[in-house]
C-alpha cells in the first residue's frame, strides 16, 4: 500500500531547482505510464460520459486539467469509479510511490509560488488544490518544445491570447484516443465561457486543431500566441 512520504530532507530535496520536491516526482517508469494513462482517460471520459458532479467542477480549461490530474493520483477503487460515473474500468494500475492525498504535499497539488522547494512550503501555502492556467504554466510544467511533433500523451498545449479576459489557455494532448479508433492523435480541452455563456468540453484531432479557422489557435511555431508543448514537473 503506498504511504505518504515523510517530510524529511531527502523528500524535499529539489535537485532541479524548479520548486517541485523530488519526493513528489514520479521517478518510476510504470508510475509515470499509469499516471499518464489515467490523466488522458479521465479527461476524455469527461467529454464522452460526463457526470453532473464533475461538470459542476469543470468550468474552464484549467479546471479540466485539475480534475484529471487529481483523480489520476488517487486510489482507483470500485467506489471511486462509481462516484465518477466512469463507463468502464480501463484496467490501468495505480501509482506505487504514493497515493493522493497521502503524498509529500498533503492536500496540495500544484505549486502556486516561485522559489525552490522547502518543507515550510506547506505552511506558507506554496502548494494548493487550485491552479489557474497561468499557474499551471509557470510553476507546474516545463517547456518541451514549440513543435507539436514533440508532444507526448499527457502533455499540455498553452496559448496566450492577450485580448481575452483570461489570456492563458491550456489543452491536454491525449495522443491515441481511449474511445476512438487508433490512427490519429487527439486533444481535449474546455473552452471556458463563450460570450457570457457557460463553455463546453471539446475533443478533436490534433491535425484539425492545426487548421483552426482562427490562426491564433493553431499550435504552430509561426503562431506567437502558441506558447508550446509543456510537460508536468511531476513527470520530469
Amino acid at each position: 500500500m503506498p504511504r505518504r512520504a515523510s517530510l524529511d530532507k531527502q523528500t524535499w530535496h529539489d535537485s532541479l531547482g524548479t520548486g517541485f520536491p523530488d519526493g513528489a516526482r514520479l521517478d518510476r517508469t510504470q508510475d509515470r505510464e499509469n499516471f499518464v494513462r489515467w490523466l488522458t482517460f479521465l479527461a476524455e471520459s469527461l467529454y464522452y460520459h460526463p457526470s453532473p458532479d464533475a461538470l459542476a467542477e469543470v468550468s474552464d480549461c484549467a479546471a479540466l486539467i485539475r480534475y484529471a490530474y487529481r483523480n489520476a493520483l488517487v486510489a482507483h477503487t470500485p467506489a471511486w469509479r462509481r462516484a465518477l460515473g466512469l463507463p468502464y474500468d480501463p484496467g490501468f494500475g495505480d501509482l506505487t510511490k504514493f497515493t493522493y492525498p497521502e503524498w509529500p504535499l498533503g492536500r496540495g497539488l500544484f505549486r502556486t509560488q516561485p522559489g525552490p522547494a522547502a518543507p515550510e512550503d506547506l505552511e506558507r501555502g506554496a502548494f494548493a488544490e487550485f491552479a489557474d492556467a497561468a499557474t499551471l504554466l509557470h510553476f507546474n510544467t516545463f517547456l518541451v518544445s514549440r513543435d507539436m511533433r514533440a508532444a507526448r500523451p499527457g502533455d499540455l498545449l498553452f496559448f496566450y491570447q492577450p485580448t481575452q479576459h483570461q489570456p492563458y489557455h491550456s489543452m491536454l494532448f491525449v495522443g491515441p484516443s481511449h474511445y476512438q479508433p487508433r490512427g490519429a492523435d487527439w486533444i481535449v480541452y474546455h473552452t471556458g465561457d463563450l460570450n457570457g455563456q457557460r463553455g463546453e468540453i471539446r475533443h478533436l484531432q490534433a491535425g484539425i486543431l492545426m487548421q483552426h479557422p482562427d490562426p491564433h489557435w493553431r499550435p504552430l511555431i509561426i503562431n506567437p500566441q502558441f506558447l508550446g508543448v509543456y510537460r508536468f514537473e511531476l513527470l520530469r
